[in-house]
């Protein structure tokens, strides 16, 4: 009878093959089950091209493990999301001692970034296939200012060390699936050789960090949520006669940044603390933030974690990393942007007082120093006096005098060769100007005789180039860089709503940036 005809049964054929009379069948209801079983597998596990086995990563772990993965226990260690280079670099450095090799595999998978543990990942490739050998995924990752690093982002290291095979899983940090974390999992035979495994790993992590000793800022995730990698700068490379400030300030940030670090033994035997706070307040553009570079070239041996911005919300992470860094330096920029910011994921309590907390909880005895600049110490000062002993010393850096703006003049127009007669003039001529407004005074005249093909900067070019500064058209560019308003100018063309608000004006730049400022050098005219 072909398969497409039609068979015709009487009623007792019917009744004798399905009926309830009909012979039962030689299956038993468990071998029933287990075909049930079988043919729900096969419609979960469709068969693939690998015939051979070889992406198969259940038995590639079976293999190397000598029995199944899944009798063996998990233990597993996480880190923050920037700790990745340090991780992936701890854990060749352990595997670089006598004894012990691996090899690396990588894996692919729907779903293998999200938060399925080595477990279920192991089972799920033991069971449906949805995990299978693959390329080992690479994150490159910058490792100092000048240097990037393939850091392994999700690997299985198949190890052998002292006889025992185990393996372990990397993955690094993914946002976009929701993994803000690095993690290991080590799947051993012998739960305390993971442990004593992990533990040697943290220890490689904390002793060769690739941030110590480095100039960094936080960078935010490209996906709106957690943190991304670090940026490195090169330290600035300032000296105290790139330095313009009143008589007698410079000697005392210094004493109490610098002074306690040079003299941290002896404050130690005398029962004083290390961490410290200052707090550098005034106008803008007096040089507050040149002040913070300088201190940072003098102390090249110290960690810095800069945050400004909307990055002062990782003040947490940012403290950690400086506790276990020390010493170390915490650079908060433009502090009165946050003075009223609210931390929604602390209770809605204002960011600054998240930031005096993480201040008073890394203990006296830490070698962190906390430099915070501001143009409103106003807006701070309130919360300042609720926490008491956070910060302890604040200088004002004040808008420059007559002696102080020849002397910034002398230092950016070094190259100028300005005679006595003009730099007077300017001297007198900028009375209650700023740093900002010296040095960008210098660039313009520069800029107007190389405009007009000049071999060198003329007395002309800087009456020009300050005539323009002077002028009506140029009152919001002298706002901008920190001149206020004399009592006989209206500036109110220039932006009502910058008057109401300075920090639409003032705002400080993204994180990092003051950083990259050049270094005030000698001109090319």
């Amino acid at each position: 009878m072909g398969d497409d005809e039609v068979q015709l049964l009487s009623s007792d054929e019917y009744r004798r093959r399905y009926g309830a009379e009909r012979e039962p069948s030689p299956l038993s209801l468990e071998r029933i089950n287990e075909l049930f079983h079988e043919f729900l597998i096969a419609v979960a596990r469709p068969a693939h091209p690998d015939a051979d086995g070889h992406r198969d990563l259940a038995r590639r772990l079976r293999e190397h493990l000598g029995s199944a993965p899944t009798d063996r226990p998990v233990v597993k260690a996480a880190y923050p999301p920037y700790d990745l280079p340090n991780v992936h670099l701890a854990l060749e450095r352990w595997f670089a001692a006598e004894g012990r090799s691996f090899e690396l595999i990588g894996m692919r998978g729907a779903q293998h970034r999200g938060e399925l543990t080595l477990g279920d990942i192991i089972e799920a490739a033991d069971r449906y296939d949805r995990f299978v050998i693959g390329a080992v995924d690479y994150a490159h990752l910058p490792v100092s200012p000048d240097e990037e690093l393939a850091c392994v982002s999700c690997g299985f290291y198949l190890g052998v060390a002292d006889g025992e095979r185990f393996a372990i899983l990397l993955r690094g940090p993914q946002d976009e699936y929701g993994r803000n974390k690095v993690e290991l999992e080590v799947l051993a035979g012998d739960k305390e050789f993971a442990d004593r495994l992990l533990a040697e790993v943290d220890g490689l992590v904390r002793a060769h960090s690739i941030f110590r000793g480095q100039v960094l800022s936080f960078e935010g995730s490209q996906f709106g949520h957690g943190l991304g990698p670090f940026r490195f700068h090169r330290r600035p490379d300032l000296t105290r006669e790139d330095i313009v400030l009143p008589p007698g300030l410079l000697e005392r940030v210094e004493r109490q940044v610098v002074g306690v670090a040079r003299r941290r033994e002896q404050l130690r035997a005398a029962g004083q603390h290390l961490r410290r706070g200052l707090l550098l307040y005034g106008p803008p553009g007096t040089g507050k933030t040149h002040t913070i570079r300088y201190l940072l070239s003098r102390l090249p041996q110290f960690t810095v974690v800069v945050l400004s911005g909307e990055s002062i919300d990782a003040i947490g992470p940012a403290c950690a990393l400086a506790r276990m860094l020390q010493p170390a330096l915490v650079v908060l920029e433009d502090c009165d942007l946050i003075a009223e910011a609210r931390d929604h994921g602390a209770g809605e309590q204002p960011l600054l007082f998240q930031v005096l907390n993480e201040m008073d909880g890394l203990g006296d005895d830490a070698d962190v120093a906390f430099l915070l600049t501001t143009n409103r110490a106003d807006l701070l000062e309130p919360a300042l006096v609720q926490r008491p002993g956070r910060v302890d010393l604040a200088v004002e850096i004040p808008l420059p005098d007559a002696d102080g703006r020849a002397a910034l003049l002398a230092l950016y127009g070094a190259a100028l060769g300005l005679g006595r007669e003009v730099a007077e003039e300017v001297v007198s001529r900028t009375e209650g100007t700023t740093a900002s407004f010296t040095k960008e005074l210098v660039r313009r005249a520069v800029l107007i005789a190389a405009e007009r093909e000049a071999p060198r900067t003329e007395a002309a070019d800087v009456r020009e180039a300050l005539d323009e500064l002077l002028s009506d058209r140029d009152r919001l560019t002298r706002r901008l860089l920190g001149v206020r308003p004399g009592e006989d100018e209206d500036w109110s063309e220039a932006g009502d709503e910058a008057d109401e608000d300075d920090t639409e004006v003032y705002g400080g730049p993204p994180s990092g940036e003051w950083l990259l400022g050049p270094r005030p050098g000698p001109s090319p005219y």
